[in-house]
């Protein structure tokens, strides 16, 4: 079986300070954007109308055309979702229109009834039930979301400072912080509507991401018992380049994935391929060059004697050549 890339030898490293400057610039453009947009939350997050439909004999609903006569009446970025059984739907929305009150349950279901009217006809419905979703319990909803990302923060450091050691934890937590902060500056540029999905995706962006830098930094750690006296960047590029094979074809397959969840997905699921998407290059590029590289700043501060047991040779001294990836140390 052909195995790409598997004598690669790219001196990713030496490009650190490059890669520090795009980021940053993106770094940048995410804050101004959060900055002057903010995110758009959903109504699962600001608060709204929940209403309950049961279609007659379980018809199907067309709900690209239910959503454009939502938007019609003046309810725009509906969700509409399958619930319970066949034929049965559940409406999340808030009113738009001028001088009405966003957060009368009623109104909102009655312009729900207008919207289906037209599509489904009158009769061919029933509306279960409508009920308010408060801004209290969007509130909650909105800290649970960013305390489930602080605390995966933590336990990501400690399972690296268990399994590796602190200086490991520490250049994964900076890279996976890089991605979350691109990530949603993404959101807001692309005025996604932040609700439970695009959490989720967030979520496993930094799963995707943190992956990503546990098998490089596994293989850092395997070369520095291997390569006892090279220089700490050459181990991080011979271990960036052993890796490169698995990844290309991994984040390859992901894509094509994505790809197609975001073209044939509906709308329900496109924001997660979207973000997904996007995160799957943040994380890619985060395991190379912001992960590793910040590891050897770490290193060169900090030594670690204790990871291979001779005085760690942090930087290669300015001029002197790049080890090749299959030379013995």
């Amino acid at each position: 079986m052909r195995r790409y890339f598997a004598d690669a030898n790219y001196d990713f490293i030496a490009f650190r300070r490059v890669a520090y400057g795009v980021t940053g610039a993106l770094i940048v453009v995410s804050l101004l954007a959060l900055a002057i947009w903010r995110l758009n939350y959903s109504i699962e997050f600001t608060g709204g109308t929940l209403v309950r439909i049961e279609m007659k004999d379980h018809a199907p609903l067309d709900v690209g055309q239910t959503r454009a006569a939502l938007d019609a009446n003046g309810i725009k970025g509906a969700e509409i979702q399958s619930f319970g059984g066949p034929g049965e739907y559940i409406v999340r929305a808030r009113t738009a229109k001028e001088g009405s009150d966003a957060d009368n349950t009623q109104e909102t279901a009655s312009a729900v009834g207008t919207a289906l009217d037209q599509v489904a006809g009158q009769g061919n419905y029933t509306i279960q039930s409508s009920g308010a979703v408060g801004p209290k319990v969007g509130g909650e909803l909105r800290s649970k979301a960013f305390l489930a990302i602080f605390y995966s923060f933590l336990a990501v450091l400690a399972y690296l400072a268990y399994r590796f050691e602190w200086r490991f934890g520490l250049a994964a937590v900076a890279a996976t912080a890089h991605d979350i902060v691109l990530t949603i500056g993404f959101i807001a540029v692309m005025r996604i509507e932040v609700s439970l999905v695009v959490v989720g995706a967030v979520l496993s962006m930094v799963g995707y991401s943190l992956n990503d830098t546990i098998i490089i930094f596994d293989r850092v750690r395997e070369n520095l018992h291997k390569y006892k006296r090279d220089h700490f960047s050459d181990i991080l590029n011979r271990s960036i380049n052993e890796t490169l094979p698995r990844s290309i074809l991994t984040h390859g397959t992901s894509l094509a994935s994505l790809t197609a969840l975001a073209v044939f997905g509906g709308e329900v699921i496109r924001p997660f391929a979207l973000v997904m998407f996007f995160g799957v290059f943040t994380g890619t590029f985060s395991s190379i060059y912001i992960a590793s590289p910040v590891l050897m700043m770490i290193e060169q501060k900090w030594p670690g004697a204790d990871i291979r047991g001779v005085k760690t040779i942090a930087a290669r001294p300015a001029g002197e050549p790049k080890q090749p990836v299959g030379a013995k140390g």
